[in-house]
């Protein structure tokens, strides 16, 4: 069993890339101190090779390092030795990984023709019906048994031929088995890995990378952090791959993966990845570049001290997901999703920029509308209110500004010295008021602006701060990198039993370009939201509708504020009976509006009812032009034709009474 307190490999404030073994796949070595490798998928059918071949082409032009084409059965396996060669004759020699199934016969025929072989343990020897089966430990270890004679032809023949093998563990896919012992957990996962990864250890075979793939970013990150930790306790030190699967398209599937992979990345943990769009798969190359290059620039960054485990009590472990425990100001902190606050003391604030920030005026009604993604709280520095606003929002002043206007629905923010000013003599409250005739530190809340958080290591310090529950902390300070600098804050926080809630600044770079943006953010702040670690988000720089959207992408991302519909889309592949790209857009034109429900839409069985374990609502592809739809794990219509499917799909949210008209949501 592992210590539910120990953090991962890689301490979450010292970056240093895990060492791992390498694994030769072709003349791409994997592993070790090699590169991360990137890498993506074909979507087109893998019987036509001309297809097959030009879209692996354009991938391998984008960047793409090892190109993986699926292999449902063994005339696909048999063509994979067309595509190789055509790629040979045209002057690409990029590995190729056959990616298996329920095909164990496909998988021995693939490994001795392209270079690395991807199996699935929950479905490759293993049963998925959704069944709840009983065993006792002979009957268990019995399955364990017939899974290593069904398994070993296959590692046999890798290791004759020198081909590699990834063990794939996926989330939504785990076997009957594996869930009525363990259920769809993080440790199930992993559970699922290491017997087949036992089996390769017995054969002397090692040439094989991992991988712990879920499109909840919690479950992923919980997964891969268990994994590191037992694999590593046993020496046995493969290399892993990273992925969030099913992450869907656009931002949301930009995001999603930076949250799910930047979190990884920036603990050491990661040899290869692939950012799953619904997508053409040559658009996922500069997402995953962009990511490698994130992880790159932290090698740079000055180490912090490791923290050894969090205090025991907070129960703040990295495989599971419980969030810190603060003091509740106003609706900030304890049970309260994280807020948002917008900064915008360099610009006028007007109608036009509340509309940015999610407010829109209607001068018919004289009222205000409020988008689900608008900010909690808009940071005004010294530039009082020219207008009514809207009552869902606060406001932050600057403390002599606040004092001067006592505007209603306002709280004053002070900077570290002038919080220390109040407090002559030390470190006690003043008893009367004699300094200043309206004291911030006696409001129910105020904020406190911290741009060196040194200061939490001097004991005078904080012991002033203890006496102020009421005091929310903003932390801004840029001189370390970001995740792992502020889990050392916060931890030091746990140590003095200081339960205020932190809201943590991140700058928006205008100059940035979008995808750059995403990448950063979601990879910076992945790992503080998964970890339950965080109150609220204070935007700065250039605040607009586009850096408020992408802060509430994060948190919906990182599972902690759900302000919209949430989509499972896989990235399509040769199994695919649907042109996913055009089924997912019509799919989210009709329920967008939708927030809180999650539709999976899947393109075969394979990637239906099990990869979709997160899901309210399944759209899944049977049968070229049908569909089969789903409650959860369960079938509700099958055989509905693709053009009807949407409609249907309506109806079974609004027999479960999750239907809203979208004007209704606007």
């Amino acid at each position: 069993m592992t210590n539910a307190n120990s953090l991962p490999h890689a301490a979450s404030t010292q970056y240093k890339r895990r060492k791992s073994r390498v694994v030769y796949i072709g003349d791409v070595p994997l592993g070790g101190e090699y590169p991360i490798r990137v890498q993506s998928m074909t979507t087109t059918d893998t019987m036509d090779t001309q297809a097959t071949v030009e879209q692996s082409i354009r991938m391998i032009e984008a960047g793409c390092e090892y190109v993986r084409i699926t292999a449902p059965s063994l005339k696909e396996a048999e063509n994979l030795k067309n595509i190789k060669s055509e790629l040979k004759k045209r002057g690409y020699n990029t590995p190729l990984i056959a990616d298996i199934h329920f095909t164990p016969n496909a998988a021995e025929l693939a490994a001795r023709i392209v270079e690395k072989v991807r199996i699935n343990p929950g479905n490759y020897a293993d049963k998925k019906k959704f069944e709840v089966l009983e065993y006792t430990d002979a009957e268990y270890q019995a399955e364990i048994e017939r899974i290593y004679q069904r398994f070993s032809p296959l590692v046999k023949i890798c290791k004759e031929y020198g081909t590699a093998m990834r063990i794939g563990t996926n989330h939504g896919s785990l076997s009957d088995r594996i869930l009525s012992r363990y259920g769809d957990t993080p440790e199930g996962m992993v559970e699922s890995a290491m017997e087949f990864l036992q089996v390769c250890v017995d054969h002397n075979y090692h040439n094989v990378v991992l991988s712990m793939k879920a499109s909840n970013t919690w479950i992923m990150i919980q997964a891969y952090r268990l994994l590191v930790k037992r694999i590593d306790e046993l020496g046995w030190n493969y290399p892993l791959h990273l992925g969030v699967t099913e992450a869907g398209d656009g931002d949301d599937g930009r995001i999603k993966s930076a949250v799910g992979i930047g979190t990884l990345l920036s603990e050491g943990i990661g040899d290869t990845i692939r950012v799953s769009l619904t997508e053409d798969p040559e658009f996922e190359m500069p997402v995953a570049k962009k990511l490698v290059q994130f992880a790159k620039s932290l090698q740079d960054n000055p180490p912090q001290k490791s923290i050894p485990q969090y205090p025991e009590k907070y129960l703040i472990t990295p495989y599971s997901y419980n969030r810190r425990k603060t003091t509740e100001l106003e609706n900030i902190g304890n049970a309260h999703v994280p807020r948002v606050i917008a900064d915008t003391s360099q610009s006028i604030l007007n109608h036009v920029l509340m509309q940015e920030l999610g407010y829109t005026y209607n001068e018919n009604s004289d009222k205000w509308n409020t988008a689900d993604m608008a900010v909690d709280y808009v940071y005004l520095g010294t530039k009082p209110l020219t207008f009514t606003p809207p009552m869902a929002v606060k406001f932050i002043y600057d403390y002599s500004t606040w004092r001067r206007l006592k505007q209603e629905n306002s709280y004053p923010l002070l900077q570290w010295n002038e919080f220390l000013s109040l407090n002559t003599p030390l470190p006690f409250i003043p008893e009367n008021e004699h300094v200043l005739p309206i004291s911030p530190l006696k409001n129910p809340i105020f904020f406190l602006n911290i741009t060196d958080c040194k200061i939490f290591w001097n004991n005078e310090y904080t012991t002033i701060l203890s006496h102020y529950p009421n005091a929310v902390l903003l932390l801004q300070d840029t001189s370390n990198h970001y995740a792992r600098y502020y889990h050392r804050v916060v931890h030091r926080l746990m140590e003095l039993e200081l339960k205020n809630p932190i809201i943590f600044g991140y700058i928006y770079e205008d100059n940035t370009d979008r995808e750059t943006f995403q990448v950063k953010i979601g990879s910076e702040l992945g790992a503080l939201l998964a970890d339950g670690l965080c109150d609220g988000i204070f935007i700065t720089g250039t605040v607009n509708k586009n850096s408020v959207k992408t802060t509430f992408n994060v948190l919906q991302a990182a599972r902690t504020r759900i302000t919209k519909t949430e989509y499972i889309s896989c990235p399509s592949c040769g199994r695919t009976l649907f042109n996913l790209q055009e089924v997912t857009a019509k799919i989210r034109a009709k329920t967008e509006h939708l927030k809180g429900v999650k539709i999976a839409v899947m393109g075969c069985i394979v990637n239906g009812p099990g990869e979709m374990a997160d899901a309210d609502y399944g759209y899944v592809g049977t049968g070229i032009g049908v569909v089969s739809l789903w409650r959860g794990k369960e079938m509700i219509k099958k055989g509905v034709l693709e053009h009807e499917a949407l409609d249907e799909l309506i109806n079974l949210i609004k027999e479960d009474g999750r239907w809203q008209e979208a004007d209704l949501c606007s």
